[in-house]
């Protein structure tokens, strides 16, 4: 069999079950095509529900714990060993298109590329191919930074936007310094045939042609930007779905009493929060706040957040489509995820934030390869973006670094076995005294616990699937409770990285 070619296409903040092929009110045709010619993984999931730490998992196989980009406004240090380096050493062309997010928005003693004011200089994204690659193992890369309308705009987006005779692009965006201009809702003025969605579809198409024309496997992640809010999308998307026509979720009454206690201030606007930090300047941690969104408006970010979805997977169409037409199809691993979850009202909740539902650790995922991959499956095998890395490198016949520390699922995928994981973890860390929980995943159970104090979670996922009897304090759980506790304990011992073998005894 050829070198299979690798199509990572990763989306940014989607909740797992908004495809319509699981049921949900959201087109997304092109996925579903995906889903029927592979697996379809009903329980995969997040190591850590933001967006660097996962995003630098995907690509070096570690938990964020291990390769130290353990939230947002850190970045993954150069010296990180990731699977394009294995790839490229293999024979295969590496390049990313679309959003990294490795590295920290303000440099602040810590280089980053992705950061002011460099982001914006376009004359130095304009050579960053033919300086400063291999980056973090691609060795092709077009990068962007901003969601919607962002001031973060700039980069090989902004050039592509120039290139397409865009001249004057920055109107479409919000002010990058000085002037304060309000988030735009709904329909963006921007054409869509100038939209990132395009440029990555576009230039995705393009790489894999140039890699086809060089006679080299390609691996090319091709990640989008949306979901992620702002909630904003050209039309026909934006008024695409009915806002009075969409099943809104929303807070049961009475559901965070067992919670921890940040869980019920997220209901209350008066709540001092600063009592989760010992530093009194504290640290940002999106969602610690008041979630104060009406139902209408709720609705309104729903039939958005729809449109934004239907959109990115009409450009996820187009890369698929031209896949095919260069006769690369049957030998191509296509992988499609996202980083992490989304609320949308459930549990009261909205965006992101440190509570470890279904709907924010809990991801998409679709694994198509044929003849390789069972068509038209679904699986409940646990799956952890930590294992993406290893499984990749085992599919092409490369070895796996034993800096790796997720586990290879290609038996899983291709059929051979019906799980290789028995728990997945998720980890969320900010500064060191500031909110940290962890959480484990079993097939039946899920449990979370903080690094301060004695509250927790603890949910029967088979009897309780929707998360609203939290069992932590519950006096006739806590047999359950101290069982999963030491397996929690073992759990997090079986992720230590052992980066050589022993080789003797002394």
């Amino acid at each position: 069999m050829d070198r299979p070619n690798i199509l990572l296409i990763t989306s940014d903040q989607q909740h797992w079950d908004t495809l319509s092929c699981l049921g949900s009110q959201v087109a997304t045709p092109n996925l579903d095509r995906l889903a029927a010619r592979g697996t379809l993984f009903e329980r995969a999931y997040c190591p850590n529900p933001t967006c660097t730490p996962t995003r630098a998992s995907i690509i070096t196989g570690q938990y964020p714990s291990q390769h130290g980009a353990y939230s947002l406004g850190t970045k993954l240090m150069e010296d990180r060993h990731t699977v394009g380096e294995d790839l490229m050493a293999g024979g295969w062309w590496t390049g990313l298109v679309g959003k990294a997010h490795f590295q920290q928005l303000y440099s602040e003693g810590y280089d980053s590329v992705e950061s002011y004011p460099l982001l914006q200089d376009l004359e130095f994204w304009r050579h960053f191919n033919q300086r400063h690659v291999p980056w973090y193992g691609f060795q092709h890369v077009e990068l962007a930074r901003n969601h919607v309308d962002e001031a973060h705009v700039g980069q090989h987006y902004a050039l592509w936007m120039e290139e397409q005779g865009l001249a004057d692009w920055r109107r479409y965006f919000k002010a990058p310094t000085g002037t304060v201009t309000e988030q735009q809702f709904g329909a963006w003025d921007l054409p869509e045939c100038y939209h990132y969605n395009t440029w990555i579809s576009q230039r995705s198409c393009a790489l894999m042609e140039q890699a086809q024309a060089a006679g080299q496997p390609f691996f090319l992640w091709s990640s989008f930007f949306d979901p992620h809010p702002g909630y904003l999308v050209p039309e026909p998307w934006a008024s695409m779905y009915d806002p009075a026509s969409l099943t809104v979720p929303d807070l049961v009454p009475g559901e965070h009493a067992a919670n921890p206690d940040h869980f019920a201030w997220t209901q209350d606007p008066k709540a001092d929060w600063s009592t989760l930090r010992d530093d009194p300047e504290g640290s940002f941690i999106h969602g610690c706040g008041h979630h104060n969104t009406s139902r209408d408006q709720a609705a309104r970010n729903l039939a958005v957040y729809y449109g934004m979805i239907s959109c990115m997977d009409h450009h996820i169409g187009v890369t698929l489509d031209r896949l095919e037409a260069l006769g690369l199809a049957n030998n191509t691993i296509i992988v499609f995820t996202t980083d992490h979850g989304h609320f949308l009202g459930q549990h009261g909740l909205h965006a992101k934030g440190p509570f470890h539902y279904e709907d924010m650790i809990r991801i998409p995922m679709i694994v198509s390869w044929p003849g390789q991959v069972p068509a038209g499956r679904r699986s409940s095998a646990l799956q952890t973006l930590v294992d993406l890395a290893p499984t990749v490198l085992d599919c092409c016949n490369l070895t796996i670094p034993r800096c790796m520390t997720g586990h290879s699922q290609r038996t899983v995928w291709c059929g051979d076995e019906t799980a290789r994981r028995d728990h997945v973890i998720c980890e969320n860390r900010h500064q060191p005294h500031t909110l940290y929980a962890r959480t484990c995943v079993w097939q039946r159970y899920k449990m979370t616990v903080y690094g301060r104090g004695d509250q927790g979670e603890l949910w029967d996922l088979e009897k309780d699937p929707n998360e609203l009897r939290n069992l932590w304090a519950s006096p006739a759980h806590q047999d359950l409770k101290r069982d999963l506790l030491l397996r929690f304990l073992q759990a997090g011992m079986a992720t230590e990285p052992l980066p050589m073998p022993r080789v003797c005894g002394a």
